[in-house]
């Protein structure tokens, strides 16, 4: 293992077997790309090898930061020379950079292949910091190579290569859902897009109760919208998409998850401007639970569900049935907010522009629709959400909505 630095460099050597043994050292200037020269040699005579584990090929010949990581824009690692130790299968790296950098991750073990192993890595990249956190689903040696880039750029350098050693792997059932992007949690994707004051600055969020609220700042010309994925669904009765509410305040977005079952999802986050017809993705957060979360889903949401929008009350999308339920909702520029179910009600509008009224549910099995009307001119109303009814009893025929 070679550990070169700015004015020193290290050679660890661990012989393979009982014998004598010829290290050869080689070098040249570190901005030429000529042949290296051959500099000195040593004998090394081992009396009694080590049988420890083979350590990952590194095609990189280096070990720790590359000796001109400071020209590439990298300051300082959180960890010093060239080993990280995973003791329970997890571990972080951070590294301090001089000026925003985009980083990708490499992660090599002898059991490992592509696919597991894209699994085991979620990158952040902040304006002056990029942090990997990396899971581990085997025991022994790991190579982790790290590759920067100028925000822009084309070309990725290899700024270090560190040997990672996991002492007690994780349960591949913990690792990191498929497809995160190279931007997880707040950073500079988020900063770039307008998102801004973060509640949750980490890309990943563990939650006991199976829930959490994202927040942003956002200015007035931005829209945002929200996805919720897993690699292996097991038993959701309804699509996942049902259990993530996007609410749009005046100079604020509020992403709110509740979980179906347990397991690790991926949260993404896309945005658009008013000039801009599709939306673009921003970033990623990991959300993990392992106690047995069943969340009901939230009502499906129609395209007039937009900014100054606010379910208060009923927070679920299923309602009992045969049941009288409280509505209470903030629908802007609406002359007319009506819930049609069995019956239609029409709905109060408060002193503080709430809609609020009572509701009977009716028989399980049917819906529920929350309705407006945006002009005294149109006599027709425009769904914005729809709640399902649970229960036995069959529906009667001919019923309303």
């Amino acid at each position: 293992m070679m550990v070169v630095s700015e004015k020193n460099m290290t050679i660890k050597v661990t012989p393979p077997t009982k014998g004598l043994f010829d290290l050869m050292i080689f070098a040249r200037h570190a901005d030429s790309q000529d042949p290296y020269n051959w500099v000195c040699s040593y004998q090394i005579q081992c009396l009694e090898p080590q049988n420890g584990e083979k350590l990952p090929e590194n095609p990189f010949h280096f070990w720790g930061l590359h000796q001109k990581a400071r020209d590439f824009g990298i300051k300082e690692s959180s960890h010093q020379g060239e080993l990280l130790v995973a003791p329970q299968g997890t571990s972080v790296l951070t590294l301090q950079t001089s000026r925003p950098l985009l980083a990708m991750y490499e992660l090599v073990h002898k059991d490992l292949d592509d696919v597991l192993s894209k699994k085991c890595l979620a990158a952040q990249a902040e304006e002056e910091k990029l942090s990997c956190h990396i899971l581990c689903p085997f025991q022994g040696y790991y190579r982790l190579s790290v590759f920067v880039k100028d925000l822009g750029g084309i070309t990725a350098r290899n700024v270090a290569n560190f040997l990672l050693r996991c002492l007690r792997p994780i349960n591949q059932n913990e690792l990191f859902p498929l497809g995160l992007s190279m931007h997880c949690g707040s950073g500079i994707s988020s900063a770039s897009h307008g998102l801004s004051s973060p509640s949750h600055s980490t890309p990943i969020i563990t939650s006991k109760l199976g829930k959490c609220n994202l927040t942003f700042h956002i200015p007035a010309d931005i829209e945002v919208s929200a996805s919720l994925s897993k690699d292996k669904v097991i038993s959701t009765k309804y699509p996942l998409e049902r259990y993530i509410l996007v609410t749009h305040l005046r100079a604020k977005v509020s992403v709110c998850v509740v979980l179906p079952e347990a397991g690790v999802y991926k949260v993404g986050l896309f945005r658009r401007s008013k000039e801009q017809k599709d939306f673009v993705h921003v970033c990623d957060y990991v959300l993990r639970c392992f106690s047995d979360p069943s969340w009901p889903p939230f009502p499906r949401v129609y395209s007039l569900w937009r900014r100054g929008c606010v379910l208060l009350e009923p927070r679920t999308g299923l309602l009992q049935e045969q049941s009288w339920v409280h509505f209470r909702v903030k629908v802007p520029r609406a002359n007319q907010v009506v819930v049609l179910g069995q019956q239609k009600v029409l709905l109060q509008q408060t002193p503080n522009a709430i809609w609020e009224g009572d509701v009977f549910t009716g028989a399980g099995g049917t819906q529920i629709k929350l309705a407006a009307k945006f002009s005294q001119h149109c006599s027709s109303l425009e769904v914005i959400l729809t709640f399902e009814v649970e229960g036995d009893s069959p529906a009667p025929t001919g019923c309303s909505g």
